[in-house]
């Protein structure tokens, strides 16, 4: 009797506690945004194409003029050893898109 009377308190226990806490335990704090470094300005050097994914056959959304402005948002490495750039024009509608590096 007093073996499944442990047992019955340890699972009650089990079972009730978790409900009493917080999703992630007992720290009440929000989780801040981590931010990357900001960086600074890129410019292209020839005619490059901004495209919709960091894919070589991704389509096209526009050209880049040689001497083009961008901000860099992050940078990725595709499983073939492919760096992309994704970007952020500075000029006009400030479009965001994806070069080969």
């Amino acid at each position: 009797m007093g073996r499944v009377l442990r047992w019955s308190w340890l699972l009650g226990v089990a079972l009730m506690a978790p409900a009493a806490l917080p999703a992630g335990g007992a720290d009440r704090r929000q989780p801040q945004p981590r931010r990357r470094a900001a960086s600074g300005l890129l410019h292209t050097a020839t005619d490059q194409p901004l495209r919709l994914s960091p894919l070589a056959v991704a389509p096209r959304m526009s050209t880049l003029k040689a001497g083009s402005s961008m901000r860099l948002l992050r940078r990725w490495s595709a499983v073939d050893g492919q760096d992309w750039l994704h970007v952020q024009t500075l000029s006009g509608d400030q479009r965001r898109g994806w070069l080969r590096a």
